[in-house]
């Protein structure tokens, strides 16, 4: 009974998008707001909802159609190791580097050389990755928490960045169509890929193959505004062509 009540409370605020502790109480009149409470809790702590003042909200509202990055660094592991290891190749000792936050630069945060290296990123799983190297200097610009992408958003993550000068800014995807560019699933997220991208003399996309044809929320840039394209798979012949036309170079 109780996992059917919570299933059930996951598919209605999953349909809404959002629900207050009233509204689930009316929907579930047969049991009482403290056990609601406790059902949003236990959901909360699962990541199947999350927890707001007087309710509740779906995965996707409260951090973007991408999702947690938890479930997305599980996913397509061999292709990010792969990218990795070939944009590593890019990074010469001596820069000034950005790394976005997601999984794809997250494993190239796991693989960069141990070199004299300035690093800057707002990703959470790229500084535990960057703490362990002896070399590397890593900063950290401020900003805000959001504690299910692990990156530090916000406009004050926006404005310390915008203050910067990179070399080069390794930046990651949800998807790719040529109709809308680059995107990914939370406002924030994409505000602050377009000021680092404007701030880097070289900007290069980690893009997975399974990432193209794929559509997310934000549009955050266009083939043109980059230099290098670096993936695992074949492109699409129709964006390889895009690519040849704005001299991005593919590896």
């Amino acid at each position: 009974m109780m996992n059917e009540r919570r299933e059930a409370i996951v598919r209605l605020v999953n349909n809404q998008g959002s629900a207050t502790i009233t509204q689930l109480k009316d929907a579930f009149p047969e049991v009482s707001e403290m056990t609601i409470r406790n059902d949003i809790k236990a959901l909360d702590a699962e990541h199947r909802l999350v927890r707001i003042y007087g309710g509740v909200r779906s995965i996707e509202t409260a951090v973007g159609a991408d999702g947690l990055i938890d479930l997305r660094r599980s996913r397509n592991v061999a292709a990010k190791g792969a990218i990795a290891r070939k944009a590593a190749g890019l990074i010469a000792a001596n820069t000034h580097v950005y790394l976005d936050s997601g999984s794809t630069v997250a494993a190239l945060a796991a693989s960069l050389p141990d070199v004299q290296l300035q690093v800057f990123t707002c990703g959470i799983y790229n500084v535990l990755e960057l703490g362990k190297y002896s070399y590397i200097k890593t900063i950290v610009p401020g900003g805000a928490l959001n504690r299910f992408n692990m990156c530090l958003h916000g406009s004050r993550a926006v404005r310390e960045v915008s203050r910067m000068h990179f070399d080069q800014v390794f930046i990651g995807a949800s998807g790719y169509t040529p109709d809308s560019g680059f995107t990914c699933g939370s406002d924030e997220e994409a505000e602050l890929k377009r000021v680092a991208i404007a701030r880097a003399d070289t900007r290069i996309m980690l893009l997975d193959s399974s990432k193209v044809d794929r559509t997310s929320t934000f549009t955050f840039c266009d083939i043109s505004d980059l230099d290098v394209i670096v993936t695992e798979g074949d492109l699409p012949y129709e964006l390889k062509m895009r690519c040849e036309k704005a001299g991005v170079r593919i590896l």
